[in-house]
């Protein structure tokens, strides 16, 4: 549904040249919630706001829906008419909301239809809908300074569903919300994902909006996608900056002649007593070191730091045990040592 290929984005400012992006690569699928993470800077807000062409790239590609967006920035007339017909299909929310305080609920929602040329009957009946669609239906004729934070960014999703997109993007929409109204936001995209079938690509920093809502994310550092895969592949690849971001578990070796383990437990293997079979089939005390468990994508899924009496190659017999359980296993600070088929 979203693909960039290559897409760079340079700012200049009196003489002086900041790259954003260098040379984006980014796959989203249709239907699914994507989640983009990095830290201030890392050039999020940049990609982003280059999908839908607010920004123009300074080189590269983007293609939303089957549809070259940066074929038709700058290319006439016709072309700027077809950019503006295919940004429609595009929803925005922002992260300060963005609404019209002269204007009511209603009204806001109702202007993207107004820009479309929509007349004053449908305009009406498609913001009423799509208030109730987001559980503001009794706040038709408030204003905006009357709304709770929550309750503004609810608005500001029904206004980016009124030109009916397929694709819906989110920059920080939950960054200015307690935990709680972040939740229900969450829980509100989601659900408008499965219901309208909407391709959702958001912007965060935050490792739990990753964690609730997406299928899918990538890590961005210093404008370029590092890693990237379904949140279930991630945490599956030994190494993992992300899945060490989403289930961090601390806690080092308590001696140099120990061995550290990340364990990392989904699907069935989450609910066996693997550690303590690994204990006493192999006659070894385990200390652990750290652990986290979440529900990701309806699945339990935990991460566990243990350490093992021994170093490295004392211990490849319990490592071996422990994949074969259908665990991934990180050996930290450790390369792993090639064993021969069939070594004892």
């Amino acid at each position: 549904m979203i693909t960039t290929q290559g897409l760079t984005k340079v700012y200049r400012s009196r003489g002086r040249e900041v790259t954003a992006l260098a040379g984006v690569d980014l796959h989203v699928r249709e239907g699914e919630v994507y989640g983009v993470i990095g830290q201030s800077g890392a050039g999020k807000s940049s990609l982003i706001r280059c999908v839908n062409l607010l920004e123009r790239p300074t080189s590269g590609t983007v293609t939303v829906d089957g549809q070259d967006l940066t074929a038709l920035a700058g290319r006439g007339q016709r072309a700027g008419r077809e950019l503006r017909q295919a940004r429609s299909r595009i929803g925005m929310v922002f992260q300060h909301f963005n609404l019209l305080s002269s204007r009511t609920v209603q009204d806001n929602v109702e202007l993207p239809l107004e820009i479309l040329g929509r007349s004053g009957k449908d305009r009406s009946r498609k913001a009423l809908e799509l208030l109730d669609l987001v559980g503001l239906a009794d706040k038709a004729g408030a204003y905006p300074a009357q709304l709770s934070g929550g309750q503004k960014q609810r608005v500001g999703i029904a206004r980016a569903l009124a030109g009916d997109p397929k694709v819906l993007l989110s920059d920080e929409a939950t960054s200015a919300l307690d935990p709680e109204t972040t939740r229900s936001i969450l829980t509100l995209l989601r659900d408008l994902n499965r219901e309208l079938g909407l391709t959702v690509l958001l912007i965060t920093h935050e490792m739990d909006v990753v964690k609730t809502v997406c299928d899918s994310a990538a890590l961005m550092e210093k404008g370029r996608i590092v890693e990237s895969g379904t949140v279930s592949e991630l945490l599956a690849t030994p190494g993992s900056k992300l899945a060490t971001a989403l289930f961090p578990v601390g806690g080092e070796a308590s001696a140099d002649d120990r061995t550290v383990l990340d364990v990392t437990f989904h699907g069935e293997a989450a609910t066996q007593p693997v550690i303590s079979q690994l204990s006493r089939t192999y006659n070894i005390d385990i200390s652990i070191l750290g652990a986290a468990i979440d529900t990701v994508g309806g699945l339990q899924i935990g991460r566990m730091r243990i350490e093992l009496p021994g170093r490295y190659e004392d211990n490849v017999v319990p490592i071996g045990f422990l994949r074969e359980q259908g665990l991934q296993i990180d050996v930290l600070g450790q390369e792993p040592v090639l064993v021969k088929e069939g070594a004892k």
